[in-house]
């Protein structure tokens, strides 16, 4: 029987040292993975990995399986031809917006939306009632309801407590949650887009990305192959860095606070982190919205994983 890859301590890997870039090709119990970091912890070396056709992560001690790391994540034997080259195409044919470039739709075998949640760093409470809202709305429809949450570093060294609330759903099987890396600072500043966020001057993406990721993994925390810019905001040149660390940035067709309107297949974006009730509301009015044919099955969430499959 296959035993998929986990995370091995559900408390994380709180001594994490040696992180960094690592592209190898990995045979794990006869499967081929794509190695993207290693990082060591209490004297045990790890690596995380991608199913290139899955798109899903998992951490694997380098004990258990065969790796060989590779210069380029293009020279790994399983990329050619994957879900996940796919996706780099993808983004690379939409790379040049200033804002909201990337992939902003996915392709829906049914109707519904892909929800995704920023936490951006905040200093109020979690906006619970966007979960609570989600519960009520599929109660009796879903058992497990799939959801992307974007991680910023300083959200999560600023609410401990919310974010374990969230792990514990996780756990208790009542959502599916996709992590995804939004960098470690979210830096915001009142200059015009082209030089703000990742593209502000000073910015050193190496450690926005791979900061954010040790602290993710040392919370118990998987972190997923997609990336979210700050603000939505990026550059050519920035977005071939974020691929430079094998990661798929995610954007958005329907950021409700902006006035988008959710379609089939659309990327759905909101703030949680009680900055954004404008979005919050329209989330939930969207919910009641729909509420007759989440309950006859006829509008779902979809998995990003499965929603970017081409």
């Amino acid at each position: 029987m296959l035993i998929k890859p986990e995370l091995v301590f559900s408390q994380g890997y709180p001594h994490i040292v040696n992180y960094r870039v690592y592209f190898a090709n990995v045979s794990y119990q006869g499967r081929p993975y794509i190695g993207i970091r290693t990082f060591r912890n209490q004297n045990l070396d790890y690596i995380l990995t991608v199913d290139p056709n899955t798109l899903e992560t998992s951490v694997i001690k380098s004990a258990d399986c065969n790796s060989t790391e590779v210069s380029h994540i293009q020279n790994i034997a399983h990329f050619s031809g994957s879900t996940y080259a796919k996706s780099f195409q993808h983004v690379r044919d939409h790379e040049y917006a200033l804002q909201d470039a990337g992939i902003d739709n996915a392709f829906p075998k049914e109707r519904g939306i892909n929800l995704t949640i920023d936490l951006c760093p905040s200093h109020k409470p979690l906006d619970k009632v966007v979960f609570e809202s989600l519960f009520s709305a599929f109660r009796g429809i879903e058992s497990s309801l799939p959801i992307a949450i974007s991680l910023s570093g300083k959200w999560i060294l600023n609410h401990e407590a919310d974010l374990q609330w969230l792990i514990n759903l996780k756990n208790k099987g009542l959502l599916t949650i996709t992590w995804i890396n939004h960098t470690y600072n979210h830096r915001v500043n009142k200059d015009p887009l082209d030089h703000n966020f990742l593209l502000a001057a000073g910015t050193h993406v190496n450690a926005e990305i791979l900061d954010n990721e040790m602290l993710m993994l040392k919370k118990g925390i998987v972190p997923s192959v997609f990336f979210r810019f700050p603000g939505l905001v990026s550059s050519h040149e920035i977005m071939e860095e974020v691929l430079g660390f094998g990661l798929i940035p995610i954007g958005s067709d329907a950021w409700l606070a902006k006035g988008q309107h959710a379609q089939d297949g659309s990327i759905v974006l909101i703030h949680a982190n009680g900055n954004e009730e404008v979005g919050v509301q329209d989330f939930i009015q969207l919910l009641n919205s729909e509420q007759k044919n989440i309950r006859n099955k006829r509008w779902i969430l979809h998995d990003l994983h499965e929603g970017v499959e081409y």
